[in-house]
């Protein structure tokens, strides 16, 4: 697909600061599909009022007057035959859908003692329970294909029941994928897993964000990687269901005259949770600077393996990021996280840093990445 024949795709993202968010004006929310709230504290009164999927993400955000709040909006008021979203619960699952852009947002927060004295593992129930009713609402919507999943798992790389708590969020992911007859390997959805903490045992909560589409997404792999789902055991019982990259198009074209000019909406790239892994194992352990040089190198490479598949080229300085940092706290990380993706990507590129458990304990740092939707940050 020839960039010049492609038109920006009516999804945006706004992120707020927060004195941005205390100004924001009266209609802020319009056209709005979903919410991310980060830090854990309690959202304002006009965002948690608001009768709109909001994922609250108990991760604290990083440096001077952060990112704390970050909206995806429909811009399908400049489309033909806008329709209004539709709204609503299935089982544990609140979510927003609009029909002419042909995408869902949706919000998952589940305590995991509500799960206390069945048999398993706790997280390992919650997450199947959280899947089943996802995939139940995407079948009884018309929206089978997961597009983007965020998954936040309170105390990620801890030991319970004799197994790390990420490896039986896998197994409850996977159970629900297979049960729901989703594939687990191939086409399989762009995704992160990240670990929340302070939380007390009592109180620990999945949190799970997710966009879904009529519109199967298609998968991008990393020929530096072997793909998560064909991770061998050593990584626990069921493999990580997800895919490197995804890119997703719109259902509908940006107007009359577009079609008729053949100019479709550009695919939006969602390059999922990106870290220090070479093959299936883990590199530069304890030199959080070379992780995040390792990071680039397999994003870069994932932008170069779509440009193969066909896909329009992308380059690093064109994505918008998200950094995940284990121990900002300590002496330089932050500035050396800093340092290292903007010397590649260059200055003026959005990105954004939050504190955040990895998915292996020996991976300090963690980045997502995403291209093609509208992009705003108020501060």
């Amino acid at each position: 697909m020839k960039r010049d024949a492609m038109k920006a795709t009516p999804l945006r993202l706004a992120q707020y600061t927060a004195g941005a968010l205390a100004a924001a004006r009266p209609g802020w929310l319009e056209g709005a599909l979903g919410a991310v709230w980060y830090g854990g504290g309690a959202p304002p009164p006009g965002l948690a009022g608001a009768d709109l999927p909001l994922l609250r993400v108990a991760t604290p955000p990083l440096g001077e007057d952060p990112v704390v709040c970050e909206v995806w909006h429909s811009s399908n008021a400049a489309w033909d035959a806008m329709a209004q979203p539709a709204t609503g619960r299935h089982g544990v699952v609140h979510y927003r859908a609009d029909t002419t852009l042909g995408l869902m947002f949706g919000s998952v927060t589940l305590r995991e003692a509500d799960f206390a004295g069945a048999s398993g593992a706790t997280l390992q129930l919650a997450t199947e329970q959280a899947y089943r009713d996802i995939f139940g609402l995407l079948d009884a919507q018309g929206y089978p294909y997961l597009v983007r999943v965020w998954n936040y798992v309170a105390d990620i790389n801890a030991e319970e029941s004799g197994m790390e708590r990420y490896h039986q969020f896998n197994i409850g992911r996977q159970d629900a994928f297979t049960a729901c007859r989703r594939e687990i390997v191939g086409n399989v959805p762009a995704a992160c897993a990240l670990g929340t903490v302070g939380q007390p045992v009592a109180q620990r909560t999945l949190s799970i964000g997710f966009l879904a589409s009529p519109r199967a997404p298609v998968a991008v792999e990393n020929p530096r990687q072997v793909s998560a789902y064909r991770y061998p055991a050593q990584y626990g019982p069921r493999s990580p269901t997800f895919a490197r990259a995804g890119l997703w198009e719109a259902s509908t074209w940006p107007s009359t005259q577009a079609k008729e000019q053949g100019e479709r909406a550009a695919p939006v790239l969602f390059v999922s949770g990106t870290a220090s892994i070479v093959g299936h194992r883990t590199v530069h352990v304890g030199d959080v600077a070379a992780q995040m040089r390792e990071s680039i190198a397999n994003i870069a490479a994932v932008l170069a393996q779509g440009a193969r598949d066909g896909h329009p080229g992308l380059g690093l300085p064109e994505l918008a990021y998200r950094v995940y940092v284990r121990h900002p706290q300590e002496c330089g990380t932050l500035a050396s996280v800093r340092s290292e993706l903007e010397k590649a990507v260059g200055a003026g590129v959005p990105i954004t840093y939050v504190q955040a458990d990895i998915c292996r304990e020996d991976l300090l740092v963690e980045i997502e990445a995403s291209a093609g939707h509208g992009l705003e940050v108020l501060a």
